[in-house]
């Protein structure tokens, strides 16, 4: 497909479904690691969702029983799934030396190929928002891995609750979070790995086709690349701490087919693109922040999970909070 028929693709249409319950083994596993909090106390638990195809429309969840748990603080802890055993799981804590990024919360992180993760930003020890970039190695083996810190000028401002998303082994896409002033964020970074070069680049574009009053930046928001070359965005909170129900789609395809070699990229502006806000059909999710989701091999199927919901409180809730365990599915329909 040329640039040109890529300029006038529509974006995809996106239909919702709730996702029930079944007593059925389906095939096709979602795996979830809980972990948060419940009213103050720290969870750890973790869970697999067999889903059914998806004319069905249905999932059960398993617990889980894991060889070992714990909170880890440096390291890298490696789930392994065997599927001739059923489901079953372990974590095995990583040696990675002595080099290590300093603890944090509220961090950003992605795998960009099957040895190496990328992570940025988070709320340290000191309750201050960091800035860093780092990148860990896995040995062939998987049972070592090698942290180092990509420096490099300009690097997005410090912020916690954003989105990392890899578009390719070598691309990352950074969108939103909140930052140091508290102030919610829209911008867009992309971050560029390759052997022997780490860079960040700032992606401008405009808000055309954002509505009045639509408020599109946002922190504990949903990112994902979809079918098409485009970034999914769903959810998350406003400077309000507006709860979101909004869907919205930005082509990112030009920057996954850029044939530049990224020293010739410019650190100042790198593409001009507008955002599209999609009007979901079917069943209505609701506003919701800080969620979970994966997407499948095909692009075009997105499980949701949980998350911060507005509504009344449970005696047993802290103040302010109120979580949510349903489960939904987001196709994505591509218009010819």
């Amino acid at each position: 497909m040329n640039s040109e028929l890529q300029k006038l693709r529509p974006p995809p249409i996106v239909c919702c479904y709730k996702l029930t319950h079944s007593l059925n083994f389906l095939s096709g596993c979602l795996l979830l690691f809980a972990g948060g909090c419940e009213g103050g106390r720290h969870l750890d638990d973790t869970w697999a969702a067999c889903i059914g195809n998806n004319s069905q429309k249905i999932a059960k969840w398993q617990k889980i029983q894991t060889e070992a748990t714990g909170t880890v603080i440096h390291g890298w802890g490696q789930v392994s799934i065997h599927e001739s055993l059923g489901i079953s799981l372990s974590w095995q804590l990583l040696d990675v030396g002595t080099t290590s990024p300093p603890p944090r919360g509220a961090h950003a992180a992605c795998c960009i190929s099957s040895r190496r993760m990328v992570i940025h930003g988070g709320i340290g020890l000191n309750g201050v928002r960091l800035d860093d970039t780092w990148v860990i190695e896995l040995s062939e083996n998987q049972c070592f891995g090698t942290w180092h810190q990509i420096v490099s000028h300009p690097l997005p401002p410090a912020r916690s609750g954003h989105s990392l998303t890899c578009i390719s082994e070598t691309q990352t896409i950074l969108f939103g979070g909140r930052g140091l002033g508290y102030q919610v964020l829209n911008d867009i970074w992309v971050l560029h790995v390759s052997e022997g070069y780490s860079k960040w680049v700032r992606v401008f574009y405009d808000l055309h086709n954002v509505p009045a009053g639509v408020s599109l930046p946002r922190v504990g928001h949903l990112a994902t690349s979809i079918v098409g070359g485009q970034l999914l965005i769903h959810g998350g909170e406003d400077s309000f701490r507006h709860r979101k129900d909004d869907f919205w789609v930005l082509d990112i395809s030009r920057i996954s087919l850029e044939r530049m070699h990224p020293t010739g990229w410019s650190s100042k502006r790198l593409l001009v693109n507008k955002w599209r806000r999609l009007k979901p059909q079917g069943y209505k999710p609701g506003c919701r922040s800080f969620h979970r989701a994966c997407i499948d091999d095909s692009g075009r199927y997105l499980y949701v999970f949980g998350g911060m919901i507005d509504g009344l409180l449970q005696p047993a809730e802290p103040a302010g909070l109120r979580f949510d365990g349903e489960l939904f599915l987001v196709e994505l329909v591509l218009q010819l």
